[in-house]
């Protein structure tokens, strides 16, 4: 009996596949179907012999396909003029148990994060939402401009960030493609903030988050690290991917309940938000906080699969 010989996707051919919005709709569908991301299994991670870094494994199983994303972080890679992460994706036909191909990582996670989020957004922002501040001024930035722009009609998009080199080559590079981007102004509450940093403190104060408002935290999967401040968390209907992994990595959530300012009861799942059970109250602001998850990337890998042919 032959081996099989899996495909390889690299990460040109996988933009060339897949679009936003295809990767929107693979999320979306997911949620709205049988599955549950609280079965999800939590990531886990190896550090190296070397002690350069550390290998993430994010295993999945979702419909006729199971599958992983395996990840290296080394933080000390710049100076070797390589990425932090790097990886690959390892899909899986679920009935036969073969691999059907495997997928470059980083194309795959800087689609399927900014997805999620517009999922999120797309619940929870006010319909006619025309303003967006993204902090921060990195490709998650780049790209969550372009997630929630397809969602919403935006007629001001402003961008901060410390780095003010990274912030203008981000902004001129968007306005080149026709997108009202300008820096960020003080005294601006923006319709939707998106969060989009490595910060670990909050980059976000809590007059900037009007009633109504929906702020997406991205940035962070430490449970010490955090985008929003305590008292926007306590003031507003909080959303999440799901408990276990929130509460195990989600430092916008955990350290409110350590505080003693926050319940588990207060917090929403986002399939909650595709099964009826809630209801968005626009005379609060809402926080998603996404660390993101396993099936998140099966669903977006195994969309480009079938629009491969595989």
């Amino acid at each position: 009996m032959s081996p099989v010989n899996p495909s390889f996707i690299g990460a040109d051919e996988f933009r060339r596949l897949i679009a936003p919005s295809d990767a929107r709709e693979a999320l979306a569908a997911a949620l709205a179907g049988p599955f549950d991301p609280e079965t999800d299994p939590l990531r886990s991670s190896l550090t190296a012999s070397t002690g350069a870094g550390e290998l993430l494994s994010m295993p999945s199983t979702l419909g006729g396909w199971i599958g992983t994303k395996l990840a290296t972080v080394a933080p000390n890679n710049a100076e070797l003029g390589l990425p932090r992460i790097q990886g690959v994706y390892v899909l899986f036909d679920a009935n036969t148990m073969s691999p059907q191909c495997v997928i470059e990582a980083s194309a795959l996670t800087e689609l399927r994060t900014p997805a999620m989020s517009a999922v999120a957004v797309d619940k929870l922002a006010h319909p006619e939402a025309s303003s967006l501040l993204v902090i921060g001024s990195g490709p998650q930035a780049v790209a969550h401009v372009h997630a929630l722009a397809a969602i919403r009609p935006l007629t001001h998009i402003a961008l901060r960030s410390r780095d003010t080199d990274s912030a203008e080559r981000a902004i001129k590079s968007l306005r080149e493609e026709g997108l009202p981007v300008t820096a960020a102004r003080e005294g601006e509450q923006p319709d939707i903030i998106a969060c989009c940093t490595s910060a670990s403190d909050p980059v976000i104060a809590d007059e900037e988050v009007k009633d109504g408002a929906c702020v997406v935290a991205m940035g962070s999967h430490s449970p010490v690290a955090r985008e929003v401040p305590t008292s926007v968390i306590t003031r507003s209907q909080v959303v999440i991917e799901s408990r276990a992994t929130t509460l195990a990595e989600g430092g916008d959530v955990i350290i409110p309940i350590n505080e003693g300012a926050l319940a588990d009861s207060d917090l929403t799942t986002i399939k909650q938000l595709f099964d009826g059970s809630f209801i968005r109250d626009f005379q609060r602001p809402a926080v998603f906080k996404g660390t993101g998850m396993s099936w998140q990337d099966l669903a977006v890998a195994a969309f480009a699969a079938k629009k491969a042919g595989l």
